[in-house]
């Protein structure tokens, strides 16, 4: 591992932001790569919009018990979990060439905790 302003840089930095967007592996890298610290702050932001989803996704299923408005809000959370999927994907690729995927509002708690 080598030296780097903030902090050392993993030598499973790729491995460890690809496990950071994919739900609730994000724990790997937060509690593992305690060094590095852009491991960590993209663990941070995956759990952040694990539990962004998970509100939304129990909102989503709430609301498809309304009879007649369930089966387009089924329709909607269909949709939604392929946006999702996608947010998840883009996440993945611009941290691993080095970026970060800052999502408006969501990724503001990331620096919280």
């Amino acid at each position: 591992m080598a030296d780097v302003p903030g902090g050392k840089v993993s030598q499973n930095r790729t491995v460890m932001i690809v496990l950071s967007y994919l739900w609730l592996l994000a724990l790997v890298p937060l509690l593992v790569e305690k060094e590095d610290a852009e491991v960590q702050w993209h663990a941070k932001n995956g759990l952040v919009l694990t539990a962004a989803e998970f509100v939304l996704f129990v909102v989503l299923t709430i609301l498809t018990m309304i009879p007649f408005l369930g089966c387009g809000i089924a329709l909607l959370q269909l949709l939604v979990w392929l946006a999702v999927l996608v947010l998840h994907i883009i996440a993945m690729v611009k941290g691993v060439n080095g970026g970060r995927l800052v999502v408006p509002v969501l990724s503001d708690y990331t620096s919280k905790f």
